[in-house]
C-alpha cells in the first residue's frame, strides 16, 4: 500500500514544484549561513590556532624602557612560567621614495644568531620569501609581506629609517609573516594602513647596538603552563619591571591584533545565531502554509484513502514526506552553496588578517546541526498542518467540511459605511474572516522587510560612527607620537613646525583599573580641560570634563560595574603597585576602545611627577602639509605619524568592501523570503479559489478584476507587513551590535529613512515580482476545465 502514497508523493512534488522550489530556496539560505558562517569561523580559528602553535605565538606580554638581561632569572622563577622571550622593539619613523606622509615602522631583533637557524623561542616569524639578515649586516631587514605588497617592494630595494636619532637606508632582504601581526595596525591608529605601517625585524645585535641595549632588553613574551593562575604571573612581573620603567604585563587577550581577530570571529558567531533561525522559522511557516492547504483541498482523498484501510499515521507519514523531500533539497542546496561560500568567507578572512595559509575543514558536526535544522524545520511545519485533517474518521472526512458560520459584524458594517466595491467587498472579508491565514502571511512578508534592514542599517551605523569618531570627538589633523614623554615644553616646539596652527598635548600611562572583583587593563590619558580637537561628550552629546575625578567610557564603566559618584581603584604597573582611588563623574560615549581620562593636574597628584606630553594632536595648514612631513622625517624625538585622514580613507574603504558584500547578501535573501511568503500565498488562493473566481468570469467580471480579488488581498497585506518588517528589522539590527560589541569598538545602532525605504522597496518589488508570475497563470486560467472541477 505504501508503493501507491510513493507514486502520490513524487506527482504532488512534480505538481508543486514551483512552491516546492521557493519553500527550499529560503530553507536553503538559512541552511548555507549557518555552514557559511560557522564553517568560516571554525576553519579562521583552526588556522588562527595553528598558527599560533606552529609559530609559539606567546601568552603574557611586557614592555619597560629599559631592563638588564639579569631579570631573566626572576621572571622564570614566577610560578607557571614556562618559557621566556627577550628582544629590542622600538617604534620609527619610515622615509619611503615616492610616499609624501612619513611611515611608521615597527623595529624587533632577532636572535643574534637567527640566520643560522636560532629561532626564537616564542612569537616566531614565518619567512615568506627571500632570506634572514646575516650576523653583522646592519643594514638588511626583512619586512611583514602586507607592508611589501603594499609599496611593490622587490628583494633589494629600500627605505630610510630613523633609528636612535640617525637616518639610515635598510635593504630588504626577505619577507615574513608573524602571529603578532596577524592584523597589522600601527601605533596610535584604529585601521590597517599597510602603506604607512610596516614590521620590520632586524639582526639583534645590530639592533641593540643602535639603541644602546647591549645586555638589555625593552620587551618580552612569556607561555605558561597550564592551569597556571594568569592574574598573579601580571602581578609578579609588574613588581619585578616596575623600577625598569615597565608599563604593565598583559594577556593574550588584550595583544591588539589577537583582540582585533577575534572580535572578527565573534562577530562570525554572532551572525550565526542571529540570521539562520530566521530563515527556518519563515520555511517552517511556509511547509505549513503549503500543505494546510493542500490537505484541506485533498480532504476527501485522505477520506477515501482511509476507507480503502490506510492508516491514519501512513497518511500523516505520507504528508510528513512531502515536506521532508522539500526539506532535504534546501539542506542539500544550502550545504553547497554553504561549502562555497564558507570557503570564500574563509580565504578573504585570511587574507585580509595575513595568515600564511588556511586550514578549511568541512565539519561534520556543523553539517548534521544545519541538516538537522532544516529537516526538523520543514517537519514541524508539516505536522502542525496535517495533525487536524487525518484524524477524522473517513466519513466525515469524505464529507464537504462544513461552511463557516459568519456573523455580520463591526467589519461587515465597516463595508457598507464605507460603499465599498464588490471586488474590495470580497478582498475585505476574506481578510476578516481569516485573520489567522492572513496574519501568519504578513508576518512572513515582515521578515523580509526586517532582514532587509538588518542588511543596510549597517552603512548608517558606520556613518554615524565616523562622524563620531572623526568630526565631533577628533578634530586634529594628524597626532604626533613621541619616543619618550616630554615635558610640556615640547608643544612649544610643536607649535613651531611648519603648518601647525593649532596644538595640544596628551599625557598618556597604562593603568589597570579595579573595582570589586572587576579589573581592566587600560590607558589614562590626561588632557586640558577645554580642548579644541579633542573632546569627551556623553551619549547625549553633552561635554563632560573630569575635573578633579575621573571619566570612562561607558563599555568600560559597565565592564567594571561602575556608577557614577562610585569609587574606581587606579594601579600604575610602571611606578609600582600602590592603590589610588578616584570618583567616577562622567561617562564617555565613544565607539573606538576603552579609555579613562582625568585631567594633568590629576595625574601629576596621582603620580607624583610634573606634567609630561606623549603625544600632540595638531591642526594643520594643508597648504604646508608637505613641509610638515618633510620635517617629520628627520625628526628623532618622533616615534610615528597618524594621519587622520588616512586612517578615515583606510576606515572606509574598509567598511565600504566588508559591507557591500554582505549587504548584497542579505538583499538577496531578503527578496528570497518575500518571493517564498508571496509566490506561495498567491498560489495556494489561487489552488483554493480557481473554482470561485471563474464562476466570477463566467458571470461577468473581467480578467483584471478576478485578479485583483485574488492579488488584491496579497498587495493589501504587503503594505501592513512592510511597516511591521521595518520595526522587526530594528529591533534584529539592535540585537547585531549589542552581539557585535567588543573590547576594542561598538557600533552604534542607527537607521535612516533611506535604509527604511529601501528595505521597502526591496520587498514591494519582490512581492510584485512573485504576484506577477501568479497574474499570468490567472490570465491563462481554462474556465471550463476548473469548473469541471469538483470542490
Amino acid at each position: 500500500m505504501m508503493q501507491t502514497l510513493d507514486r502520490k508523493l513524487l506527482r504532488d512534488l512534480t505538481r508543486l514544484w514551483s512552491q516546492s522550489l521557493a519553500i527550499a530556496s529560503v530553507l536553503a539560505v538559512g541552511v548555507a549561513i549557518m555552514v557559511m558562517m560557522a564553517g568560516a569561523e571554525r576553519s579562521l580559528r583552526e588556522t588562527r590556532d595553528t598558527f599560533y602553535e606552529r609559530n609559539q605565538f606567546g601568552e603574557v606580554f611586557a614592555s619597560v624602557t629599559r631592563a638588564p638581561i639579569g631579570l631573566l632569572d626572576r621572571i622564570e622563577a614566577i610560578p607557571g612560567v614556562a618559557v621566556v622571550e627577550t628582544r629590542i622593539r622600538n617604534p620609527v619613523i619610515l622615509d619611503i621614495e615616492n610616499m609624501l606622509a612619513p611611515g611608521t615602522g615597527m623595529l624587533l631583533s632577532l636572535p643574534h644568531s637567527f640566520a643560522q637557524g636560532t629561532f626564537p623561542r616564542l612569537n616566531r616569524p614565518s619567512l615568506d620569501i627571500g632570506r634572514w639578515p646575516e650576523a653583522g649586516r646592519d643594514h638588511e631587514v626583512v619586512v611583514n609581506d602586507s607592508f611589501a605588497k603594499a609599496h611593490e617592494f622587490a628583494l633589494g630595494d629600500g627605505f630610510y629609517a630613523i633609528i636612535n636619532g640617525q637616518r639610515r637606508h635598510l635593504t630588504i632582504v626577505g619577507t615574513a609573516l608573524s602571529p603578532e601581526f596577524i592584523y597589522t595596525i600601527g601605533p596610535g591608529s584604529i585601521m590597517p594602513d599597510d602603506k604607512r605601517f610596516g614590521v620590520i625585524w632586524m639582526d639583534g645585535t645590530a639592533l641593540t647596538a643602535a639603541f644602546n641595549q647591549t645586555g638589555a632588553f625593552n620587551d618580552l613574551s612569556l607561555r605558561v603552563e597550564p592551569g597556571t593562575n594568569l592574574n598573579e604571573v601580571l602581578r609578579q612581573l609588574d613588581l619585578i619591571l616596575a623600577p625598569y620603567g615597565g608599563t604593565g604585563a598583559y594577556l593574550r587577550k588584550d595583544q591588539i591584533s589577537h583582540s582585533f581577530l577575534d572580535a572578527e570571529l565573534t562577530q562570525l558567531a554572532t551572525m550565526v545565531k542571529i540570521v539562520p533561525p530566521i530563515f527556518l522559522v519563515v520555511s517552517a511557516f511556509l511547509v505549513n502554509m503549503v500543505l494546510g492547504r493542500l490537505v484541506s483541498l485533498e480532504r476527501e482523498q485522505i477520506g477515501l484513502l482511509k476507507a480503502l484501510g490506510y492508516r491514519q499515521s501512513e497518511i500523516a507519514w505520507h504528508y510528513i514526506k512531502l515536506a521532508l523531500c522539500i526539506g532535504a533539497f534546501g539542506v542539500a542546496l544550502g550545504w553547497g552553496f554553504g561549502l562555497w561560500g564558507g570557503r570564500g568567507i574563509a580565504e578573504l578572512y585570511a587574507k585580509f588578517f595575513h595568515f600564511p595559509y588556511l586550514v578549511f575543514v568541512p565539519y561534520p558536526s556543523v553539517y548534521a546541526v544545519s541538516a538537522l535544522a532544516g529537516v526538523a524545520a520543514a517537519g514541524l511545519g508539516a505536522v502542525f498542518a496535517v495533525h487536524k485533517i487525518v484524524a477524522l474518521s473517513p466519513a466525515v472526512a469524505m464529507s464537504p467540511p462544513a461552511p463557516h458560520r459568519f456573523r455580520a459584524g463591526v467589519a461587515d458594517r465597516l463595508i457598507h459605511a464605507v460603499h465599498m466595491r464588490q471586488t474590495s467587498m470580497m478582498i475585505w472579508r476574506s481578510l476578516t474572516r481569516w485573520p489567522l491565514r492572513a496574519g501568519l502571511t504578513m508576518l512572513g512578508i515582515a521578515t523580509s522587510a526586517a532582514v532587509m534592514v538588518a542588511a543596510l542599517f549597517m552603512f548608517d551605523s558606520m556613518d554615524a560612527l565616523m562622524d563620531k569618531a572623526f568630526v565631533q570627538l577628533n578634530r586634529q589633523d594628524m597626532i604626533l607620537n613621541f619616543v619618550q614623554d616630554r615635558p610640556r615644553s615640547v608643544i612649544d616646539d610643536v607649535d613651531h613646525l611648519p603648518g601647525v596652527m593649532v596644538s595640544e598635548g596628551v599625557w598618556s600611562m597604562p593603568v589597570r583599573l579595579s573595582h570589586d572583583q572587576h579589573e581592566r587593563r587600560t590607558v589614562l590619558e590626561a588632557r586640558d580641560a577645554g580642548s579644541e580637537l579633542t573632546h569627551l561628550l556623553n551619549e547625549n552629546d553633552q561635554p563632560v570634563e573630569p575635573d578633579s575625578g575621573i571619566v570612562l567610557t561607558q563599555r568600560l564603566a559597565k565592564q567594571l560595574g561602575l556608577k557614577l559618584g562610585q569609587s574606581v581603584s587606579i594601579r600604575f604597573p610602571s611606578i609600582g603597585d600602590r592603590e589610588h582611588k578616584l570618583a567616577v563623574v562622567g561617562y564617555a560615549a565613544q565607539s573606538f576602545g576603552m579609555g579613562a581620562y582625568v585631567t594633568p593636574e590629576t595625574m601629576t597628584r596621582l603620580t607624583g611627577r610634573a606634567a609630561r606630553v606623549t603625544q600632540s594632536n595638531v591642526m594643520v595648514d594643508p597648504d604646508e602639509i608637505d613641509a610638515l612631513f618633510a620635517v617629520a622625517k628627520t625628526t628623532p624625538a618622533l616615534s610615528g605619524v597618524v594621519e587622520m585622514r588616512a586612517v578615515r580613507q583606510s576606515f572606509t574603504d574598509t567598511i565600504a568592501q566588508n559591507a557591500g558584500m554582505m549587504t548584497t547578501i542579505n538583499a538577496l535573501m531578503a527578496a528570497l523570503i518575500a518571493v517564498g511568503v508571496v509566490y506561495n500565498a498567491a498560489r495556494i488562493q489561487l489552488s483554493e479559489r480557481a473554482r470561485e473566481l471563474a464562476s466570477l468570469r463566467i458571470l461577468g467580471f473581467t480578467n483584471a478584476e478576478v485578479s485583483y480579488i485574488l492579488l488584491g488581498e496579497l498587495a493589501f497585506l504587503t503594505l501592513l507587513a512592510i511597516p511591521l518588517g521595518l520595526v522587526l528589522g530594528y529591533l534584529l539590527a539592535a540585537g547585531m551590535v549589542a552581539g557585535f560589541e567588543s573590547d576594542l569598538y561598538a557600533i552604534p545602532l542607527e537607521v535612516s529613512r533611506v535604509t527604511y525605504f529601501r528595505a521597502a522597496w526591496v520587498v514591494a518589488l519582490a512581492s510584485a515580482l512573485s504576484a506577477a508570475v501568479v497574474w499570468r497563470r490567472i490570465d491563462q486560467m481554462d474556465l471550463v476545465s476548473v469548473m469541471k472541477t469538483r470542490e
